[in-house]
């Protein structure tokens, strides 16, 4: 895939005849230009792509467009921001500019001062432009856990409440989710808190390794056994013991599980004396256990006894809103690690980041990060092509029929833009680059074919992504 260095802009103004002739004018200086025509427009559209520049008014009819301008620079620390205003706003113009603002203009103005100002603002150094430490507030975060979508602020709510409980909380997600995470966090936050946390992976270990890491054994129990061996149940007495991979646990040890959390004691393997077990239980899948169940291949009263309050944990796909604040996190902890400087993040680095469907979910984002960190040395500065090359240069995705629906649901907007993004570069792809051909393929206009392009950060010379 080419990389297209074309600057993007979204403008945000209520007023049809303006919002066209500034866009029209930022369009014959070089840039790409989205438009939105209100508040709550134009924060969607920033949630789903890292513009480099955003134009907006201050007085818009849903919000007032210093909404925008937050919620701009909350996500995108390097975003230049310029606000527009009627003569009797220059007070509230000032203080946008506090908040991380560029510039202001007074309306009616010169459009090509508006360029000018964007031109010179990509030519002075990024660190003069935002603060590269900001980090996530507290509003978005809970322990380690970072996010802003509703599907985290409900978790956050939940891992507040069954915190001080003794329940047990089955939680399940995708690969790289953060399972372990959340059971920390809950831990953290309860009772328990000054115990062990005590993490076990079911599906790590050969089989008949699982019932002695779990029970424990006595010197001699089975070959092997040179020594008297303390199990998990034990080492989490009156602390926390996490379960991961719960669903890998074949059916005799699924039973054993089951007898130990309903009778709150283990027997370790070679030894017949019952060993009380003050522990609370986090278990963990990345599977359905209710499928599993109507299959035969977990136990339902084991489901139940696990299932006492479940936590659902979307895949990162599903709540991309939340990237751009992930990715300040993982940057400033993997700097923090390196001794390093703290670095900014390009916004074309940003906007590869957000495109990308992340199948290993935070997991392999943090790793991303990692890597981009590793690959820029000294600079200041991560940008695009300091990116692993699987997010610079996607594997081709299959178009609707590929398309499922799970259970959390979807980020619709994220959704909509890859499939139009897909389609568009295959078009292309088809007609080498003639957009004519490619618009009448769409049935599209030429004019608007080439909007999405822009809107997209697609280019008419890189094939399907």
């Amino acid at each position: 895939m080419s990389h297209s260095t074309r600057q993007t802009v979204l403008v945000v103004e209520d007023e049809g005849d303006l919002r066209q002739l500034v866009a029209d004018s930022l369009d014959g200086e070089g840039f790409a230009v989205a438009q939105s025509f209100d508040a709550a427009d134009a924060i969607e559209r920033l949630r789903g792509f890292a513009y480099d520049a955003v134009v907006v008014d201050l007085r818009l009819p849903d919000a007032d467009g210093m909404d925008v301008l937050e919620e701009a620079l909350t996500l995108y620390p390097e975003i230049r921001a310029v606000v527009m205003t009627g003569f009797g706003g220059v007070a509230e113009a000032v203080g946008a500019m506090k908040k991380g603002a560029i510039d202001f203009l007074i309306k009616p103005f010169e459009l090509a001062q508006l360029a000018q100002i964007l031109q010179r603002a990509f030519e002075r150094p990024d660190q003069e432009i935002a603060d590269a430490g900001a980090r996530p507030s507290d509003a978005f975060r809970l322990g380690h856990i970072i996010g802003r979508s509703q599907a985290m602020r409900d978790i956050f709510a939940t891992v507040e409440l069954v915190s001080p409980m003794k329940s047990t909380v089955l939680i399940h997600g995708e690969t790289g989710t953060g399972k372990e995470l959340i059971a920390r966090t809950i831990h953290q936050n309860s009772p328990r808190s000054d115990q062990q946390f005590v993490a076990f992976n079911a599906a790590a270990l050969p089989e008949g390794l699982v019932e002695a890491e779990l029970f424990g054994h006595t010197k001699g129990a089975f070959t092997g056994a040179v020594q008297q061996r303390i199990g998990r149940f034990e080492l989490a007495h009156r602390g926390t013991l996490f379960i991961d991979e719960v669903s890998s646990m074949s059916p005799s040890l699924q039973a054993k599980l089951l007898r130990a959390l309903q009778e709150r004691q283990v027997e370790r393997i070679g030894e017949s004396r019952p060993v009380p077990c003050d522990i609370r239980v986090i278990a963990a899948t990345n599977l359905d256990l209710r499928k599993l169940v109507k299959e035969g291949a977990f136990r339902e009263d084991l489901f139940y006894r696990l299932n006492v309050v479940t936590l659902g944990l979307p895949p990162l796909r599903s709540r991309r809103e939340d990237l751009p604040l992930l990715v300040q996190h993982f940057l400033i902890k993997s700097c923090e690690a390196n001794g390093l400087e703290r670095k900014t993040i390009a916004q074309d680095a940003m906007r590869a980041l957000m495109i990308h469907p992340w199948p290993g979910n935070i997991r392999q984002l943090e790793n991303a990060i990692e890597h981009a960190v590793a690959m820029s040395g000294r600079a200041a500065e991560v940008t695009y092509h300091m990116l692993p090359l699987d997010i610079r240069e996607p594997e081709p995705s299959t178009l609707l029929p590929g398309v499922s629906i799970p259970d959390e649901g979807i980020n619709f907007m994220s959704v909509v833009s890859q499939l139009e993004r897909e389609l568009i570069l295959k078009c292309l792809e088809k007609t080498r680059g003639n957009k004519r051909q490619a618009a009448r393929l769409l049935n599209l206009s030429r004019t608007t074919l080439i909007d999405k392009l822009h809107r997209l950060n697609a280019s008419a010379d890189q094939p399907a992504a």
